[in-house]
């Protein structure tokens, strides 16, 4: 039997402009589908595992293409409350070089916004499930989806699910203030945790020193100690940290660390990537579907974050928000060079 994952959150149309065009040049947009969880549930199934999304989306055709994109990349789409008047959107404009990519929402009193706790039998989405994941995206996005998520949590927990959270911090949905009283509360309920180099101080309010995210300088020794720290702190089971050093738009260093109970005292630190960047979109959400699946499946948790690591190297080299990749695709690369040399 296939093991079952969890998902819940909200999916998007998104629109970007063709090529590396900017907002002010285009005369049409480019249409996908994409939101954090809804990332990370495409991912899962690709990778042979009963995925399950979570979320509510409106009747509409716009609605129906959303839900028909996630079928077709085998995603369980049996348990989506329909309902609401309009699916969130967001427009991409993607950089090169210096120019960085910009992204502005439209999202606003979306389907899911309107979600209520009656809505959804957690307990009969959770049955046979091993795994709930969930980002900081969902709770940022208004008071139903918090309360729902919060309900989500508490279930999942007395089913003895595993809780991953992607920390997921988005200015543009509310304040450092804002998210640290609400997403430190709920780490109650995570055993693994997944950050990247800024998620920690601005969702969670623990500093990061010696390190210039904007510069591409990071200091290894600084997130050892932030997964100690949080580690501890919250008794997370384990807890990866993705690491981007920001060269340009189109050139990052990626690598991530990952602490967990099977050895305590040494944090593992992955093979490191330069990648010559296609899409950056969902290059996070695709290192946690990695890890979910990684530590699923494999025998050690070093070889789970190696996946992890590869799986989300491969996709900022796709355009979209999903990670369209398979096993195989993955493994070579993590036990490979990567040299990108044709095959055939």
């Amino acid at each position: 039997m296939k093991k079952k994952v969890v998902t819940f959150g909200e999916i998007m149309l998104r629109l970007s402009t063709p090529g590396n065009k900017r907002f002010v040049q285009a005369d049409s947009f480019d249409v996908n589908y994409g939101g954090g969880e809804a990332n990370v549930a495409v991912s899962l199934a690709n990778y042979g595992l009963h995925s399950v999304f979570i979320s509510k989306i409106p009747e509409h055709e716009i609605g129906q293409s959303a839900v028909n994109h996630l079928r077709r990349f085998g995603v369980d789409t049996e348990f989506i409350v329909r309902g609401g008047a309009r699916l969130g959107a967001y427009f991409l404009e993607t950089g090169a070089s210096q120019r960085p990519s910009k992204v502005i929402y439209d999202r606003a009193n979306s389907a899911v916004t309107t979600i209520k706790n009656n809505e959804i039998d957690w307990n009969k989405i959770f049955k046979g499930a091993k795994w709930f994941h969930w980002t900081g995206i969902t709770p940022a996005l208004g008071e139903n989806t918090k309360d729902t998520l919060i309900k989500a949590c508490k279930i999942a927990k007395k089913n003895k699910l595993t809780i991953s959270c992607d920390l997921n911090f988005r200015k543009k949905l509310w304040t450092e203030k804002e998210a640290q009283a609400t997403m430190q509360p709920l780490m109650k309920y995570v055993d693994v945790c997944i950050a990247n180099e800024e998620d920690t101080q601005k969702s969670l309010g623990l500093n990061v020193r010696n390190t210039n995210v904007d510069a591409g300088a990071l200091h290894n020794e600084s997130y050892y100690k932030v997964a100690e720290e949080l580690k501890s702190k919250y008794k997370f089971k384990a807890v990866a940290i993705t690491l981007r050093e920001s060269f340009s738009a189109s050139r990052n260093g990626w690598s991530a660390i990952l602490l967990d109970n099977k050895n305590c005292r040494k944090v593992y630190h992955s093979k490191r990537y330069d990648i010559q960047i296609v899409d950056r979109v969902g290059g996070g959400d695709s290192f946690a579907s990695g890890l979910i699946y990684g530590l699923l499946t494999k025998r050690n948790t070093k070889d789970a974050l190696e996946f992890a690591v590869a799986a989300s190297c491969l996709k900022q080299t796709i355009p979209g928000d999903f990670n369209l990749v398979n096993i195989d695709e993955v493994e070579k690369l993590a036990k490979g060079s990567g040299s990108g040399r044709v095959e055939r």
